[in-house]
């Protein structure tokens, strides 16, 4: 059987941490930025943990199984 291929956009969107959970950017940071608050701006900028309900599918298009 073939080796499976990583998905490029997953690839560019998800890392993992050293205790093997998944790291993902806050959505809705890219543009129409004036109408923001700087409050919800920096609160944005942070990364966040992947649920577990999206983990499995995020680990097939990173082909870790």
């Amino acid at each position: 059987m073939p080796k499976m291929k990583t998905n490029s956009g997953a690839k560019k969107r998800f890392t993992l941490t050293g205790t093997g959970k998944i790291k993902r950017k806050h959505a809705y940071k890219s543009h129409i930025l004036t109408k923001k608050t700087k409050k919800q701006k920096r609160r944005l900028t942070h990364f966040a943990i992947l649920d577990k309900s999206n983990e499995t599918n995020v680990k097939e298009l990173l082909a870790m199984k």
